[in-house]
């Protein structure tokens, strides 16, 4: 087990940033700690860093415990959202500044920073200093100097954060490349679901300095355990009602068959914009509604859609279809619910 956290808790005066969070890491995964701002996942990880102690509970390292272990002694490799590369020293000095403070001999640090110049794809460009890097080139040193001393465990804080949406995009399909040729152990905080969905084995989602859900991108995006996970991890529309009949809740004119509730029980369903079948067509166990705006979003359409009871609903079809179904604003359709999860009411 390479990272183990159990009731760990922190507080900076009065504010609970962390409340007994345990989990679990395996040697050679990739894990998303993923939540807002003001979630601790920040926080948990500078702990587990050793640039923060816990108040309570215990973190162990590669099998042994680190909880009070300083910084320099876990074996920890960290990357900040923000580079924090020397302004004075280039891509090589860089890379090899950690390796100088361990008094390697200088023909092996010469050796490894060759080995992660090319690593991350930065060959010939040694001797640039960060000024004259961009900023994926720069988080790719950062990356690299985090790994020269071959850490059993690397940090990432909000590691594309600062990255704009293309350069973020490319980084992601890197840094997922990176870590299949490196099989190190890596925990990277964000706050952006479609980043952890994308490049992480398990997710472990926060919210208030707890964790609301653990497990693969699948189990967070299909099943989602709570109501803020629902709202949170990808989008979603939600209605309220009550049981109309044992295990049926009518809305309008939809019906949901739900089970766990009793009658009189007040009901939140969740549905995802891409679990709304829309036809220009009727079909079996659909309602009637009618296209109040159409956004373009790429490759899928989104439509919005008025199925009375004042209530709107957000429906994403792949742009085919819509340009096939002549879809348009002010157009009748017809609407069907394909997944859906259904909570008790806050």
């Amino acid at each position: 087990m390479s990272i183990k956290v159990k009731n760990l808790s922190k507080q900076f005066g009065s504010f609970t940033a962390v409340k007994d969070v345990s989990f679990q890491v395996q040697t050679g995964s990739l894990v998303a700690l993923l939540g807002p701002s003001g979630s601790g996942k920040s926080t948990l990880l500078r702990m587990i860093a050793g640039l923060e102690k816990p108040d309570l509970g215990e973190i162990h390292l590669t099998g042994a415990e680190a909880t009070f272990q300083s910084a320099k002694d876990r074996n920890v490799g960290f990357v900040f959202q923000h580079y924090a590369l020397f302004k004075h020293m280039t891509v090589a000095e860089n890379i090899a500044f950690g390796l100088k403070v361990r008094n390697l001999a200088p023909e092996e640090i010469k050796k490894r920073v060759a080995e992660l110049i090319k690593l991350v794809q930065m060959e010939g460009l040694g001797q640039r200093f960060p000024s004259q890097l961009s900023g994926g080139q720069r988080q790719r040193v950062a990356l690299a100097r985090a790994l020269a001393p071959r850490p059993q465990v690397l940090l990432l804080d909000e590691p594309f954060g600062a990255l704009d949406a293309k350069v973020r995009d490319e980084l992601r399909k890197w840094i997922t490349l990176l870590h299949k040729e490196t099989s190190v152990t890596t925990l990277f905080v964000t706050h952006d679901q479609h980043e952890a969905l994308e490049i992480a084995d398990r997710i472990i989602v926060m919210n208030q300095g707890s964790i609301e859900q653990e497990g693969t991108a699948l189990d967070i995006f299909d099943r989602p355990a709570t109501h803020f996970v629902a709202q949170f991890v990808g989008e979603t529309n939600f209605i309220e009602s009550k049981l109309c009949e044992p295990e049926l809740v009518c809305w309008g004119p939809f019906k949901f068959s739900v089970s766990g509730f009793k009658m009189g029980d007040k009901v939140r369903i969740y549905f995802r914009p891409n679990d709304v079948y829309v036809s220009s067509n009727p079909e079996t166990l659909q309602v009637k509604g009618t296209i109040e705006k159409i956004r373009f979003r790429g490759p899928l359409i989104e439509l919005t859609l008025d199925i009375g009871e004042d209530k709107s609903i957000a429906a994403l079809v792949p742009k085919g279809v819509s340009l096939a179904s002549g879809f348009k604003e002010n157009m009748p359709v017809y609407i069907g619910i394909t997944d859906f999860h259904a909570f008790h009411q806050i």
